[in-house]
């Protein structure tokens, strides 16, 4: 038995990278798992994994910035689940670029997907979920939440809000037995998005190496390593459990030391 053995959960972003890990993770724990995401091909495989623990999974085609898109997945949770107990909004994506040559439109975006997408990813949950009296709303959020992040703004300015969002939503549904969190998980420096993207675009805009980045970003770090997949699921874990029932509305550092506020 998992420490969330017989739950019925739903993830956004659950078709690779650290959306793939969590939702395995929850699967491992002993959820059902619903995922939500516009890569329906590769978020198959992950349904197929999860199933092959012994669980039930089903992937929905869904934009997380479209209402109807997103309503429809949680109706289909619904329907395949009899109710949602966890909902993790992981989906988001990163464009770094410095303020004053940023594409507007690429701004506009990350904000979208980010804080919005999150926005109505959380609400569809808080409907079902304050009719059941109890539930679990969990944001996938960054250190950046926290801190300023330079040329990168409009990934900083989403997660800032959804830390807001997210204590917001703590107060208005704790009456209804709805406890909602965030995870600031530190730099993933050894995940697909920094090896295949991220450190490129931060040696061009930085005007250094991959490798500078790398050690550069290490060494911000008092436990001189960066973020695992691991880290960040231990966590959610922890506080999609009766273990954190006395939390709600916190901001849950995963960084090394890096943040402490």
């Amino acid at each position: 038995m998992g420490v969330l053995d017989g739950k019925k959960t739903v993830i956004s972003g659950g078709a690779q990278g650290l959306g793939q890990a969590l939702a395995l993770r929850l699967a491992r724990e002993g959820c059902d798992v619903g995922i939500a995401d516009l890569q329906e091909e590769a978020a198959a495989k992950t349904v197929e994994e999860i199933r092959q623990l012994g669980r039930q999974a089903f992937v929905q085609h869904a934009d997380v910035t479209n209402v109807e898109d997103v309503d429809a997945f949680f109706a289909l949770a619904e329907q395949r689940f009899g109710r949602v107990d966890i909902a993790v909004a992981n989906a988001a994506i990163l464009v770094a670029e410095p303020i004053a040559e940023s594409d507007p439109g690429k701004w506009r975006a990350v904000m979208n997907v980010n804080l919005f997408g999150y926005y109505l990813f959380a609400r569809a949950a808080a409907r079902l979920m304050k009719a059941q009296g109890s539930g679990c709303i969990l944001q996938i959020n960054s250190k950046s939440g926290k801190k300023g992040s330079a040329k990168n703004s409009a990934y900083a300015a989403s997660k800032f809000g959804g830390i807001g969002l997210t204590q917001s939503l703590a107060l208005e549904l704790a009456e209804h037995g709805v406890r909602c969190n965030a995870i600031c998980p530190g730099n993933l420096l050894d995940s697909p998005l920094w090896t295949g993207t991220l450190y490129k675009q931060y040696a061009r805009n930085q005007g250094i190496s991959e490798a500078e980045v790398r050690r550069r970003y290490l060494d911000q770090v008092p436990l001189r390593r960066g973020c695992t997949y691991d880290d960040v699921a231990n966590v959610m874990v922890f506080l999609a459990s009766e273990q954190a029932a006395y939390m709600t509305g916190q901001a849950i550092n995963v960084t090394g030391g890096q943040e402490m506020r």
